[in-house]
């Protein structure tokens, strides 16, 4: 880089000229500069590059044998610069790219629907769904993934969030279950009952225990399991409550024999966000992938009412 540095790049154009034309007032017109601008340029490209590169002579103008060498690495050179400075495009019928996606099982309210768009669109592209875990923000710290779906409190560093939908709770309850009756539960009904906890981080169903430990109430567990999957099918038969966003509960078609009511009011809705790195803002490809998951979630149906199920 040590003779880049002392070279004017703004001089590329004219030299380009310059040797094409091999005339200053039509290098000039070509170039787009005034004629005095342009025999500036030229003689500062002289003195940079130590050569006369355009010689006087009775036929005209002639180059030098630097100039003639340099005008052939330029018609190499100057494609390859046109190339790098211009503006991107992005076209996901030819694209191949490797989209790094994470979250937790709740994704599949959604993210089936954003991965057959994205390989309908993009069919050369691949996807990686990766499992949730605590360090996730990390991640997209470190650029191990490029878009992460959430719900509960969201990342502490400067990453950029964005809101997608929102899901009311409900209550999962045995059809047999001494509250199923009722048309609502207290929370201090919710409280007094055994309940099955989806562990997303840990034992912790965050969005439910971070609302109920602002209020200082705790519930008791029944029973833990790691994804929302096994979840509703274990309620059946139980005395266990489970506490389930509605649109996710819709994918999970559970068995008969349950009761669907709304969550104690003190149990505010679910918003499900999106979160990425701002070194991605200006990605072409993440953008439209970003793009595709605005589009899939506008289009989510809302979810059916409690009742029985």
């Amino acid at each position: 880089m040590v003779h880049i540095e002392r070279v004017d790049l703004n001089l590329l154009a004219p030299l380009a000229a310059l040797l094409e034309e091999r005339h200053v007032s039509h290098a000039a017109e070509l170039a787009r500069m005034s004629q005095p601008a342009m025999s500036r340029a030229l003689q500062r490209l002289r003195d940079t590059l130590g050569d006369e590169l355009l010689v006087r002579t009775p036929g005209g103008y002639r180059l030098t044998p630097r100039a003639e060498r340099v005008q052939r690495q330029l018609r190499a050179v100057l494609p390859r610069l046109e190339s790098l400075f211009a503006p991107e495009e992005f076209d996901p019928a030819v694209a191949a790219e490797a989209f790094r996606i994470a979250g937790t099982d709740y994704a599949q309210v959604a993210a089936p629907a954003v991965f057959q768009r994205v390989l309908r669109e993009s069919p050369r592209s691949t996807l990686h769904f990766r499992t949730w875990h605590d360090a996730i923000y990390e991640d997209l710290d470190r650029g191990v993934v490029d878009l992460v779906f959430y719900a509960g409190p969201g990342p502490v560093t400067a990453l950029r969030t964005e809101h997608l939908f929102d899901d009311r709770f409900v209550c999962v309850l045995s059809a047999d279950h001494p509250l199923a009756e009722r048309p609502e539960i207290a929370l201090e009904e919710y409280l007094d009952a055994a309940h099955v906890i989806v562990g997303t981080t840990g034992e912790r169903q965050t969005a439910i225990e971070g609302r109920l430990e602002g209020l200082g109430a705790r519930r008791r567990v029944g029973l833990t399991v790691p994804y929302h999957s096994l979840a509703a099918h274990s309620v059946p038969g139980t005395r266990l409550i489970l506490t389930l966003p509605a649109r996710l509960l819709a994918q999970q078609r559970p068995d008969a024999g349950i009761r669907i009511l709304p969550a104690p009011e003190e149990i505010r809705p679910l918003h499900y966000q999106m979160a990425w790195h701002p070194r991605l803002d200006g990605d072409l490809g993440q953008l439209w992938l970003r793009d595709t998951v605005r589009a899939v979630a506008a289009e989510l149906p809302e979810p059916a009412p409690e009742g029985t199920g």
